[in-house]
């Protein structure tokens, strides 16, 4: 049964402030970019293989910062190089937010940066319609798949882009997250079902096992300070929890049993552990890394 509730990206000023509430309370950017400086490094060397010029594609950048601090891994492993970036992201707050960051930061100017305002639905029907034919060496998909109808149809799509030796990156909650714990609880309730907004990297693993394709796989520790949302009215912990549930104004439309429940478990060990007062959500991630198609 679909669920009565409004989901929270169907208001874009909430969202984005519940989302940089998010980013404050936690620590998913710190553990992004632990990757992006020890390991992604290794994943960049080979791809390219020796061009001066590298295709990237950025699906569901926000505001650029994790882009960025990508590409400037890429640079280092590929120095000399120049990069042509398509970044896609639907909503206009934050690309302006990124085409500001990218003019007032210096050392960008191998960098040619196209704009897409599109969601990855749009992007696809957008590339189909051009009859595009260029390839792309590196394509990052961070915390997006949550926003189509079929991640798997999305994921063929931009792996058909990729050139020889190019690699397609996925960032998602893990599966043993709290997220994965609530979601599979609550799906019903919560989840919009017009679009795959409760999809894990558990999902996506067996969705590239029951296809044979192979891929490497990471788990990024992260946690979240939760604590404001046990404390009734609090305006941040209400955010937090229209961030959690990905519902627009969670406390207030939400029946009292439903509230009741959420709240519940995300408190229960399997979701949080509490210390020193504080309640610390599991917000661990994965990444998924996959090669062109063959």
């Amino acid at each position: 049964m679909a669920s009565p509730l409004t989901s929270l990206v169907n208001d874009d000023s909430r969202y984005q402030k519940s989302f940089q509430l998010f980013l404050e309370r936690s620590s998913e950017h710190q553990c992004m970019r632990d990757f992006i400086h020890n390991m992604l490094p290794d994943i960049l060397a080979s791809i390219g293989n020796g061009k001066s010029h590298i295709n990237v594609i950025g699906v569901g950048s926000r505001a650029g910062g994790i882009d960025l601090e990508m590409l400037s891994e890429l640079r280092l492993k590929h120095p000399g190089v120049t990069v042509d970036n398509e970044v896609v992201e639907p909503s206009s707050i934050q690309l302006q937010n990124y085409k500001v960051v990218v003019s007032q930061k210096p050392g960008l100017d191998h960098i040619k940066f196209t704009w897409n305002q599109m969601t990855a639905t749009e992007f696809e029907e957008h590339w189909k319609g051009k009859k595009m034919t260029k390839k792309a060496d590196f394509i990052h998909m961070i915390q997006m798949l949550y926003y189509v109808k079929d991640p798997g149809a999305t994921m063929s799509f931009f792996r058909s882009l990729l050139d020889k030796n190019g690699k397609l990156l996925i960032i998602l909650v893990s599966g043993e997250s709290g997220w994965g714990k609530l979601w599979r609880t609550y799906s019903d309730e919560l989840c919009n079902q017009e679009i795959s907004q409760c999809v894990t990297t558990g999902d996506i693993k067996s969705l590239l096992d029951s296809g044979g394709v192979s891929y490497q796989s990471y788990e990024l520790p992260s946690q979240m300070d939760i604590t404001e949302c046990f404390t009734e009215g609090d305006e941040k912990g209400e955010l937090l929890l229209d961030f959690l549930t990905e519902v627009l104004h969670f406390s207030k439309t939400a029946s009292s049993e439903l509230k009741a429940g959420v709240l519940e478990l995300l408190r229960h060990p399997d979701c949080s552990v509490e210390s020193n007062g504080k309640v610390i959500f599991n917000n661990n991630l994965g990444v998924i890394v996959i090669d062109p198609l063959t």
